[in-house]
């Protein structure tokens, strides 16, 4: 029982890290965007 327990707060734990690396990864990549997007001066 223990063990499966262990290996479910393993699994959780590499999603939770991987979900953060995807979100900082697309916030990055959302900022470089604005930044070398020409501004709308219309």
């Amino acid at each position: 029982m223990f063990k499966k327990l262990l290996i479910v707060a393993g699994v959780v734990g590499a999603a939770v890290l991987i979900a953060r690396k995807i979100k900082q990864s697309s916030d990055e990549r959302a900022l470089w965007h604005e930044a070398t997007t020409a501004p709308d001066l219309r």
